[in-house]
């Protein structure tokens, strides 16, 4: 009945969608008056306003998948999983990092990086003892790292969410202090 490429819109909006209906909802207990319903429909605009902002955020981390691998987020530890050789040698993107793939804690976590190689973007994740894992931002499930970002002490998520835009080299955008 629905259209796919519709459905496949509404699905990747569909936190967007749901927090302006909690914004519709604050504003029709505004509407409806009385000294419960105007504090509280304020209350649900206000929350819904931030949960747009969050699921705006989170919007930008989701990508089509277009690099090798598979990124998972399981009980504080980030996983990314991807083949030896993600091309052939001398294919169209020869030059990007291959042999990419491994595991860290995020409570391990010193340093999140943003690199742009072979125009591609790449978190790149450092620990204490000094390991690095390269995780392409368009690789299966890399839009659950958002929530793992969330996590750590002192974050600035809207910093972190609009260095996804800026074509700069490399740029450092979380050190654990």
């Amino acid at each position: 009945m629905i259209r796919p490429e519709l459905a496949q819109a509404l699905h990747r909006w569909r936190e967007v969608i749901a927090a302006i209906c909690v914004v519709a909802f604050g504003g029709w207990l505004i509407w409806l008056g009385g000294w419960l319903l105007i504090p509280l429909g304020a209350a649900a605009c206000a929350i819904g306003v931030a949960f747009a902002l969050i699921a705006l955020r989170r919007l930008r981390f989701a990508r089509a998948v277009g690099a090798p691998g598979l990124v998972e987020v399981v009980e504080g530890r980030i996983s990314y999983f991807a083949a030896s050789r993600a091309r052939a040698i001398g294919g169209p993107d020869s030059s990007a990092p291959q042999g990419m793939g491994g595991e860290l804690a995020l409570r391990e976590l010193v340093e999140i990086r943003l690199l742009h190689l072979s125009g591609r973007q790449y978190w790149r994740l450092r620990t204490i003892g000094g390991e690095a894992l390269l995780i392409p931002l368009e690789a299966a499930g890399a839009e659950t790292l958002y929530d793992a970002f969330a996590s750590l002490p002192g974050i600035d998520m809207g910093a972190l969410s609009s260095a996804l835009d800026r074509p700069l080299t490399a740029q450092s955008l979380w050190i654990r202090k």
